[in-house]
C-alpha cells in the first residue's frame, strides 16, 4: 500500500500539534477511534509513533455534549473489543484498518496487543472521556494547591436566583438614592431590578471596565450631553420651517411639482410634526416616515416637473437629520455597562464566598490558574498526566477553550513530547449563539500551518447526493471574489471548500423505474416578490404534496432504493426528513402532511418540555394531590385540558354530590401513593386511572402528549430526591415553568415522541451528526438578517465583541457574519441526506416593501454571490448556476398543492390464542369492607375500601337544600343535606381532631377557623351557625354516658382520629356474619338482610375516631344523618331505628372487631371486659337534644370472639359455637 493510499487513520502522526479536518460524512468517529488504537498498542514509525504505549487514563478525549461523551466512549471500547479479537484471529475479515495493522505487526506480538487492547478496553469506565466542563471540573479538584482553587466546591447548575439577588443588591445601592432627572431616567428605562438584569445579561460575558463614577453622575452626564445635542440640531429648525413651508406651498399651487407623490395632506402633516418637534426641547423621537427622503434635494428632484426645486438649508440637513438623532444615545449604554460590570464582579464574589461554580465558572477558573503565576507548572503536571489529548468537535470551540489547550499543549510550538489532535470540520460551525466560535478554528488553523490533515472520502451518501454538494459549493467557491464562506481575501482563503470523493452507496434512489435526481430545487413561479407568510405556507402546502405523492408511488412500487442484491425497498415516511429553522416552520410542514394523513414526530434542541401545556396541567394535578380538600384546586385539576374530561362529565360532578365526593377520595388516594411511594408512581396512577395514554394515542398529536408527560414525571422524580415534601416539588416545578423562557437545560428539551414510521421534522441545528435517506429544505429562502437598533455581536479580530447600538458599519460586518453562519448551516442541512434532497426556492420581500431580499439568503448567495435578484420571474434563470442535468441536479416549478391522502399500508394481522394456564383456577381475591357488604349494585360504583365509602350512607344521595326564609335562624337542622355537606362535617370533626379539640372548644376560635373553610364552599352565611355548633359538640359532657368527659377534656395523646385497619378474612361466609351480629345486637330487632357473598381477602376500614379514658377504649363514629326537623327527633328509638335501617350494626361490629385485634396485639394483660369500653355513634345533628345525639352498645365478648374465629379461617361450626 503507497502512502497516498494508507488511511490517514494509520498514518496521521501521534506527535505535536495536528489539526484535521473531517467534512460531513467521513468518518470522524470511525478515525478517532482508530487513532485510539494505535495510541493503546504504540503504532508508527519514528516520525508517526507517540513513543510509547498508553492506558485510557493516559488519553484526554474531549467533546461537547454528555450524549456525545457516551457515544463516543462506548464506540471506542467496541473497537477496542474488536481489535482484540482480530489480534486473536477470531474475525473472518476485519475491515482495511484492523487488517492493515494486522499486517504491520509481528504475528508472534499479536497475543500480546490482544492483552493490551483487553486491558484497554476494561479500563474505558476510567477512561478520560468527557466534556470539556466536566474535564476542567476534574482538573481544578484534583489540582487544587497548584490551580489555587478550594478542594470542595458546589457545583450549581442553575444560579439565576443567586444572579438576580446581585441584581437586586445593585439596585438597592445604585438606584435608591438617585435623585432628579438621574431617578426619573432609570424609572422609565429600567424600572426594577429584574428588567435591568434582562437588559444587562448580554453584557456579562464582555470585558467590562470598572467605572467608579457615581451612577448619578454618569446619567446626569449622558442626559446633559443628549440635550446639548438636541438642542444643537433643533435651533435653526423653526426658522427654516417658517421659510420652507410657503415656498413649498407655492410650488403646490403651481403645480410644479407631482401632487400624486406628494398631497397637500403629506405636505401639511411632515411640517406640522416637523414644527412640533423643534418646539420641544425635550422630544427627541421624529417619525415623518417617507419625509425624511421627500424632503431633501434628491427626493424634490424625483417629483419636480418645471423648472428647477427650491434650494435651501432645511432640506440639505434633512439628509442627515435621521442619521443625527439616531446618533444622540444618552446615557443608555454607559449606565448599563456600569451596571453589567458591578454585577459581573459582585457575581463572581458571591459564587467564591459561597464556595459555587457554574458550568462557565468551571472554564473560566482552570483558565485563570493556567494564566497565573503557577500557571506554567499547572501545565506541565496537566500535559503529564494526559499527554495526548484529542478534541472532538473542534469547530465548536470558543476561545477560552481553546486558550486552555493551548496554554496546556503549546500548539504553536508543536511540542514532540506531548500531542494535541483537533478534529472538527469548519464548514459545521453553527453554534455561534452558544458562544462557539469559527474565528477560533482559524487562529489553531494558523498555528497548526504545515499540519493539516484531511479526511477527504464521505461514506454516507451516495455518489450523486456527493456531487451535487461538490457542485453547488464548488461554484461559489470558484465564481465569487470571497468564494464559498466568505473568508477569501486576497487570494488567502483559511476556510475553503475542498470537493470530496464518494465511496457511494449500494442502493439506488429511483422513481418509476430510473435514477432519480439527487438535488432537486422547486421555485415558487411568481410575477413579483412574496411574504414570507405567504411563502410559508406555500411551500409547506406543496412540498407535503410532493411527500404524499412518493409515499403513494412506494405503495405502488415505483418509489423506493434499489440494491443491485436485495432488490427495491420502497419509500416510507421513516425515510424522509423535513429540516427547518424554527417552530413556526415545524408547524407549518406538520399540519400540511397531517391534513394528507402523513403523521409526523417534531424535534428541536431549543424547545423546553416545561413550555408545553402538559406542564401546565401536571401542575395542576400535583397541586390537587397534594390538597385533595380544595374544591378550587380539585376543579382546575379535572377540567385541565390534558385530562380531557368532557363537559358534560365535569357538570354530572356538579350534580352528583356522591360522583364529587369520588373524585375527592381518589386524589387522597393519589397523595397517600405520592408519600408513600413517590411522586412517579402517583402520576403513572393517575394516568392510567384516567385511560390517558389509550385516549392520547387516538389523537393526531396524542403521542408528543404522552412523552412530555412521561418526561416530565421523570424530572420530577429525579427532583424529589433532593426536595422535602409535596409542596416543595409543586413549588419547584412552577418555578422551573416560570423559567423556560430562559432556555432549555439538556435533561428538559423535548424528546422524539415515536420511533414508528413516522415523518421526522427536525430543526437544522438539531440535525446535525444525524442522517436520512431523503431530506426537504423547503424554507431555505428565508434569512433574517441583522437590524438596526438590535445588538449584535462581531468580531474585532481578536475577540467576538458586543455592540448595543451598532453603527452602519458595525451592521454590515454582522450580517456578514451572520450569512457565512447561514451558509455553513445550509452545508449541515445539505449534507443530512444520503440519497437526495429538496429546496424550496421563491423571491421573497420583507413587510410591506416590494423589494427583494432573498439575495441576502446563504442559498441565494451559493447561487449569485449576494447579487440582487434582477426579477421574480428570472429565478429559474438563476438556478441554471448549478448546471441542471436532470441526474445530479433539476430544477422544476414547485409541485402543485394536492389535497390526496396517505393510507398506510396495515400488516397483515396473525390469529393470535390465548395461553391456558395448567394450574387450577385461583380463588377469587378482593379487598372488602363494611361498605361493600352494605351499597348496593344500584348505586354509583365508589371504591369500597376508602374511608369515603363508608361515610357515603349516612345521608341521602342527592343534596337536599331549602333556602332560609327571611328572619329564620341558621341551625345545624337546616344545614343542607347531603354526601358534600356530610363530607365537610366529617372533615371538619377530622381536622379538628388535628388541631388538638380543646384549641376550638370556644366560639370565637371555632368562628375564626371555620370562616376560610365555608367560605370555600360557599356556605359563608352558615359560619357562625357551625360554629356555635361545633363548639357546643366540643363542650358536651357526657362523651361516655354516667361520666363528665367531653371531647375538648381528651387530649392528644389519648385519641387517634382517622384510624385505618386492615385484617385477613379467608372464605368468610357473608350470610353467617349477618346472622351473628343480628343475633347479638340490637335486641334482634328487625333490619335488611346482606346479600349471599364470601369474603376473601382483606378486610379494611377507617374509624373516625378511637380514644382511651380510664383504661378503656372508645370508637367514635360521626353519624350526619338528619333525623328530623328538631333536637326532639333525636330519640332513643329515633337513633336505634336508623342504626337497624342503614346496617350500622355491622359496622360497629366491625370496628370493635378490629379494636379487640389491635389491642390484644399491643397489650399485654388484654381483657375485652375490662379494656374494650364500647361503640359510641355520634348523630351531631342532635347535640342540642336530651341525648346529645348519642348512641352507645357494647357488643357482647360472644360475637366478638365469634367473629374473630371466623375471619381466621376456622370451621363456621367452630365460629359459630
Amino acid at each position: 500500500m503507497s502512502v497516498d493510499d494508507t488511511p490517514l487513520a494509520l498514518r496521521c502522526s501521534l506527535r505535536g500539534s495536528r489539526l484535521i479536518e473531517a467534512s460531513a460524512g467521513t468518518g470522524k468517529t470511525f478515525t478517532i477511534s482508530a487513532l485510539y488504537l494505535r495510541l493503546v498498542l504504540g503504532h508508527g514509525d519514528e516520525q508517526t509513533a507517540f513513543g510509547r504505549e498508553l492506558l485510557p487514563p493516559d488519553i484526554l478525549v474531549v467533546t461537547f455534549t454528555d450524549a456525545a461523551t457516551q457515544e463516543l466512549r462506548d464506540r471506542i471500547r467496541a473497537r477496542l473489543v474488536e481489535a482484540a479479537q482480530a489480534f486473536r484471529d477470531e474475525l473472518v475479515a476485519p475491515d482495511p484498518i484492523l487488517a492493515a495493522l494486522l499486517a504491520q505487526t509481528p504475528r508472534e506480538q499479536w497475543p500480546g496487543s490482544a492483552r493490551k487492547l483487553d486491558i484497554a478496553a476494561q479500563w474505558m469506565d476510567q477512561a478520560a472521556v468527557s466534556t470539556i466542563h466536566s474535564w476542567c471540573q476534574r482538573m481544578l479538584r484534583e489540582h487544587a494547591f497548584d490551580s489555587g482553587s478550594l478542594f470542595t466546591q458546589t457545583l450549581e447548575t442553575d444560579q439565576r436566583e443567586l444572579l438576580a439577588e446581585v441584581a437586586r443588591d445593585y439596585w438597592r445601592l445604585h438606584c435608591y438614592h438617585l435623585s432628579g432627572a438621574a431617578l426619573g431616567w432609570v424609572d422609565s428605562h429600567w424600572q426594577q431590578p429584574d428588567l435591568l438584569l434582562g437588559k444587562a445579561r448580554i453584557l456579562l460575558d464582555q470585558p467590562l471596565p470598572d467605572s467608579t463614577q457615581p451612577l448619578q453622575d454618569l446619567i446626569e452626564t449622558g442626559l446633559q450631553q443628549a440635550a446639548r445635542q438636541l438642542a444643537e440640531l433643533k435651533a435653526p429648525w423653526l426658522n427654516w420651517l417658517d421659510e420652507l413651508a410657503p415656498l413649498l406651498e407655492q410650488a403646490r399651487e403651481a403645480k410644479a411639482f407631482n401632487g400624486t407623490k406628494m398631497n397637500r395632506g403629506h405636505l401639511a402633516g411632515w411640517l406640522d410634526k416637523l414644527r412640533s418637534w423643534a418646539s420641544d426641547e425635550d422630544q427627541l423621537a421624529l417619525d415623518i416616515g417617507k419625509g425624511f427622503e421627500r424632503l431633501t434635494p434628491d427626493g424634490l428632484a424625483e417629483i419636480w416637473k418645471t423648472g428647477s426645486p427650491p434650494q435651501h438649508p432645511a432640506l440639505d440637513a434633512m439628509v442627515e437629520l435621521k442619521a443625527s438623532l439616531d446618533a444622540i444615545r444618552g446615557p443608555e449604554q454607559a449606565a448599563l455597562r456600569h451596571a453589567a460590570a458591578w454585577i459581573k464582579l459582585r457575581f463572581e464574589a458571591e459564587k467564591r464566598r459561597r464556595a459555587q461554580m457554574g458550568f462557565d465558572d468551571m472554564l473560566t477558573r482552570l483558565d485563570a490558574a493556567l494564566q497565573g503565576s503557577n500557571g506554567e507548572r499547572l501545565a506541565q503536571v496537566i500535559r503529564q498526566q494526559f499527554p495526548v489529548a484529542l478534541i472532538d468537535e473542534f469547530q465548536d470551540t470558543d476561545p477560552l477553550q481553546y486558550r486552555i489547550f493551548d496554554r496546556i499543549y503549546r500548539v504553536a510550538d508543536n511540542d514532540q513530547d506531548s500531542a494535541l489532535l483537533l478534529i472538527g470540520d469548519p464548514k459545521q460551525a453553527i453554534y455561534a449563539f452558544r458562544g462557539a466560535d469559527i474565528f477560533t478554528y482559524l487562529s489553531a488553523r494558523e498555528a497548526t500551518a504545515g499540519r493539516h490533515e484531511n479526511l477527504d472520502t464521505n461514506f454516507r451518501s451516495s455518489d450523486a447526493m456527493v456531487a451535487a454538494v461538490n457542485r453547488v459549493f464548488m461554484h461559489a467557491e470558484s465564481q465569487f471574489p470571497r468564494a464559498a464562506f466568505l473568508f477569501q481575501r486576497d487570494g488567502a482563503n483559511p476556510l475553503p471548500f475542498q470537493p470530496v470523493k464518494a465511496r457511494g452507496r449500494k442502493e439506488v434512489w429511483s422513481l418509476a423505474g430510473q435514477p432519480a435526481a439527487a438535488l432537486t430545487a422547486w421555485y415558487l413561479p411568481s410575477e413579483e416578490p412574496v411574504s414570507a407568510e405567504l411563502y410559508r405556507q406555500q411551500m409547506a402546502e406543496r412540498c407535503a404534496s410532493a411527500m404524499t405523492e412518493l409515499l403513494q408511488a412506494g405503495q405502488r412500487g415505483e418509489a423506493g432504493f434499489v440494491h443491485p442484491e436485495q432488490g427495491m425497498q420502497t419509500v416510507r415516511p421513516a425515510d424522509m426528513a423535513v429540516l427547518v429553522r424554527t417552530g413556526r416552520e415545524a408547524q407549518a410542514i406538520r399540519q400540511a402532511l397531517a391534513a394528507r394523513g402523513v403523521r409526523s414526530v417534531y424535534l428541536s434542541d431549543k424547545d423546553s418540555v416545561l413550555t408545553t401545556q402538559e406542564a401546565q396541567d401536571l401542575l395542576r394535578w400535583l397541586r390537587a394531590c397534594a390538597e385533595p380538600g380544595n374544591d378550587r384546586l380539585l376543579r382546575a385539576a379535572l377540567a385541565s385540558t390534558t385530562l380531557g374530561l368532557g363537559w358534560s362529565d365535569l357538570e354530572l360532578l356538579n350534580q352528583d354530590e356522591r360522583l364529587w365526593e369520588q373524585r375527592v377520595d381518589q386524589f387522597r388516594d393519589y397523595r397517600r401513593r405520592w408519600q408513600r411511594q413517590g411522586v412517579l408512581p402517583m402520576l403513572h396512577g393517575l394516568l392510567h386511572d384516567f385511560q390517558l395514554p389509550a385516549r392520547l394515542l387516538l389523537l393526531a398529536d396524542g403521542e408528543r402528549s404522552l412523552t412530555n408527560l412521561l418526561h416530565l414525571a421523570e424530572l420530577l422524580q429525579r427532583a424529589a430526591r433532593e426536595l422535602d415534601g409535596e409542596q416543595a416539588l409543586i413549588r419547584h416545578l412552577h418555578e422551573l415553568i416560570q423559567q423556560a423562557g430562559e432556555g432549555a437545560g439538556e435533561d428538559q428539551v423535548l424528546r422524539l415522541e415515536s420511533d414508528a414510521e413516522l415523518v421526522k421534522v427536525v430543526t437544522i441545528h438539531k440535525s446535525k451528526g444525524l442522517e436520512y435517506p431523503l431530506v426537504f429544505l423547503p424554507f431555505i429562502s428565508h434569512s433574517r438578517p441583522a437590524k438596526k437598533g438590535e445588538p449584535v455581536r462581531v468580531h474585532d479580530g481578536e475577540r467576538s465583541r458586543l455592540e448595543l447600538e451598532p453603527d452602519d458599519d458595525t451592521l454590515r460586518q454582522a450580517d456578514q457574519e451572520r450569512l457565512g453562519e447561514d451558509l455553513r448551516l445550509l452545508y449541515v442541512a445539505l449534507t443530512r441526506a444520503r440519497h437526495a434532497c429538496w429546496l424550496g426556492l421563491a423571491d421573497l420581500k420583507s413587510g410591506q416593501s416590494k423589494q427583494s431580499v432573498l439575495h441576502r439568503s446563504a442559498v441565494a448567495y451559493l447561487l449569485a454571490g449576494g447579487a440582487p435578484l434582477p426579477s421574480s420571474e428570472s429565478l429559474p434563470t438563476w438556478l441554471q448556476a448549478w448546471q441542471p442535468d436532470g441526474k445530479v441536479v433539476t430544477v422544476t416549478p414547485a409541485p402543485e398543492a394536492q389535497l390526496q391522502r396517505y393510507q398506510p399500508l396495515r400488516a397483515e394481522s396473525t390469529e393470535l390464542s390465548a395461553r391456558m394456564p395448567a394450574h387450577a383456577r385461583f380463588a377469587s381475591w378482593w379487598i372488602g369492607s363494611y361498605s361493600a357488604l352494605t351499597i348496593s349494585s344500584e348505586q354509583t360504583a365508589v371504591p369500597t375500601d376508602s374511608a369515603l365509602a363508608e361515610r357515603m350512607t349516612d345521608d341521602e344521595r342527592h343534596s337536599r337544600f331549602l333556602p332560609l326564609r327571611a328572619g329564620e335562624p341558621a341551625t345545624i337542622h337546616r344545614f343542607p343535606r347531603g354526601p358534600q355537606p356530610g363530607t365537610f362535617i366529617h372533615g371538619l370533626l377530622e381536622l379538628a381532631a388535628a388541631e388538638g379539640f380543646a384549641a376550638l372548644a370556644e366560639p370565637p376560635a371555632a368562628l375564626d377557623w371555620l370562616y376560610p373553610r365555608c367560605q370555600r364552599r360557599g356556605w359563608g352565611e352558615w359560619t357562625s351557625c357551625l360554629a356555635e355548633w361545633l363548639s357546643q359538640l366540643l363542650r358536651r359532657p357526657g362523651v361516655i354516658p354516667g361520666t363528665a368527659l367531653a371531647l375538648a377534656d381528651v387530649q392528644r395523646g389519648q385519641y387517634q382520629s382517622e384510624m385505618e385497619f386492615m385484617f385477613s378474612a379467608t372464605r368468610v361466609d357473608v350470610q353467617q356474619i349477618d346472622q351473628l351480629v343480628c343475633a347479638h345486637t340490637l335486641d334482634g330487632m328487625s333490619r335488611p338482610p346482606l346479600q349471599r357473598d364470601r369474603l376473601n381477602g382483606l378486610f379494611k376500614g377507617f374509624i373516625d375516631l378511637v380514644f382511651e379514658h380510664q383504661g378503656q377504649y372508645y370508637v367514635v363514629d360521626y353519624k350526619s344523618n338528619w333525623l328530623g326537623q328538631g333536637a326532639l327527633d333525636y330519640t332513643e328509638d329515633a337513633m336505634r331505628r336508623v342504626m337497624a335501617e342503614h346496617r350500622y350494626d355491622l359496622q360497629y361490629v366491625f370496628y370493635i372487631l378490629a379494636l379487640h385485634r389491635q389491642l390484644r396485639a399491643r397489650l399485654p394483660d388484654y381483657d375485652y371486659d375490662q379494656h374494650i369500653g364500647g361503640a359510641l355513634y355520634w348523630f351531631v345533628r342532635g347535640i342540642e337534644s336530651d341525648t346529645g345525639g348519642l348512641w352507645q352498645d357494647r357488643p357482647p365478648r360472644a360475637l366478638i370472639e365469634a367473629l374473630d374465629r371466623l375471619f381466621a379461617g376456622q370451621p363456621e361450626r367452630e365460629a359459630s359455637a
